[in-house]
């Protein structure tokens, strides 16, 4: 059982499932060896150690949980009954440390990553790549969720680090800008704006729109832009997914501010904002001084080493 390998290949100092549950570790090997003193030294303890820890078991649960026989030891009734429910629990702890242990890994180890909508077609999966050419083993929990409820997940620790924009301004938070990518307003092929290569924001000011939801970035910073420009925009249609605005737009529903997808859209049509400057800036986000594990640590170095690179392909 892998309860019983892992006590067999580790001292009790080491050994996770012991450090959770000494004594029932402890039972469990003299219930199996039926022998105190083999069992002790299959732990690596004193008998007189094992001895004692066995019978203040029996004193806390005010029952008899072994008998002696002759040099050896035999299960009672109720020593039964507890080791058949504590061995199932044993061995799923064991199981569960030794998945801990895996995610710490440097070579096989987890890490959960969000990211925005908008970059996962392109950016992340080039990122990805990339980092797993020298680190293959190494897995990933991707999240693609809102700015707000991304940096909610960092914060609970359901998130190792993200990639989010606006960089958020939170002291429980690590927070580093890596590019700024530009915005666009996404008009119909057939709006009288078509025509055009660039444009200034305020002339969009009688448009109606179509944004992301509120909660994420892109629409504090579309919001922001537009308050700028001297107006606030007349919103028909929020979403979630910036591909779905686009076909908003391609449907003549709205225009949109949104970053370059490649290819473009068709029956929609880009134009560079000249006024005011319409970008976004992408950070990386992680816990302050939070526990991290090897893998993390490699990923977000790798992650810091792309500043300035982060939308060029890999």
């Amino acid at each position: 059982m892998a309860y019983e390998s892992s006590s067999a290949r580790s001292e009790p100092a080491e050994n996770p499932v012991a450090l959770l549950a000494p004594r029932l570790v402890q039972f469990a090997a003299v219930a199996r060896a039926e022998h105190v003193t083999r069992a002790a030294e299959q732990l690596g303890i004193p008998q007189p150690t094992l001895s004692r820890s066995v019978a203040r078991l029996e004193a806390e649960l005010g029952v008899p949980l072994l008998v002696r026989t002759g040099r050896g030891v035999r299960l009672t009734r109720q020593g039964r009954a507890l080791l058949a429910a504590a061995e199932p629990a044993l061995e799923a702890l064991d199981r569960a440390c030794d998945e801990i242990r895996g995610d710490a890994s440097a070579t096989r180890g987890k890490v959960a990553f969000g990211f925005l909508h908008t970059m996962g077609p392109e950016a992340v999966p080039g990122l990805l790549r990339a980092f797993r050419a020298d680190h293959p083993g190494i897995r990933f929990a991707l999240v693609q969720t809102s700015a707000a409820d991304m940096l909610d997940r960092l914060r609970a620790g359901e998130l190792d680090l993200c990639l989010t924009s606006p960089p958020p301004d939170d002291p429980d938070l690590e927070v580093r800008p890596l590019d700024e990518q530009s915005l666009y307003l996404v008009v119909p092929a057939d709006h009288p704006l078509a025509g055009r290569r660039r444009v200034r924001l305020a002339e969009a000011a009688g448009e109606t729109f179509v944004c992301m939801e509120r909660g994420y970035g892109l629409r504090r910073i579309a919001d922001a832009l537009c308050a700028e420009a001297g107006f606030t925009p007349h919103v028909a249609f929020e979403g979630e997914e910036a591909e779905t605005l686009r076909g908003l737009v391609a449907a003549g529903l709205g225009v949109a501010l949104l970053p370059a997808p490649d290819p473009v859209r068709p029956g929609t049509v880009q134009l560079a904002v000249t006024a005011p400057r319409a970008y976004r800036t992408i950070g990386v986000a992680w816990r302050a001084g939070g526990t991290e594990t090897a893998p993390v640590r490699l990923f977000r170095e790798f992650v810091l080493s792309r500043t300035g690179r982060l939308l060029r392909p890999i």
